[in-house]
């Protein structure tokens, strides 16, 4: 059986990762996926914790988690896609269109 702290380890380890992306990157799209790095490290971290303790909690609320971030994906995938269409860029720094 393998110790929690080697999940929390990974979990920090894909965490940091993402973190890196979303600060490093300006492509929306290598953003977005570092979003979902950054979230799927998080559901590790409650799956780890679901696990030591013998509660089914922590894989409830990561499922719960799964779906709602498919559901922003779906969203901010269309957003993007719209955007693309618009100026013809995935730049970040460029994305001016949506402030008010």
């Amino acid at each position: 059986m393998v110790a929690v702290s080697w999940y929390l380890a990974l979990g920090a380890v894909l965490f940091s990762i993402g973190m890196v992306g979303v600060l490093v990157r300006r492509n929306i799209v290598v953003m977005l996926m570092s979003v979902e790095l950054m979230v799927n490290a998080v559901n590790l971290n409650l799956v780890a914790f679901s696990n030591l303790h013998g509660h089914y909690t922590g894989l409830v609320l990561a499922l719960f988690v799964i779906g709602v971030e498919a559901a922003e994906l779906g969203v901010a995938l269309a957003i993007i896609l719209a955007w693309h269409r618009h100026s013809g860029r995935l730049d970040a720094d460029s994305a001016t269109l949506l402030k008010g």
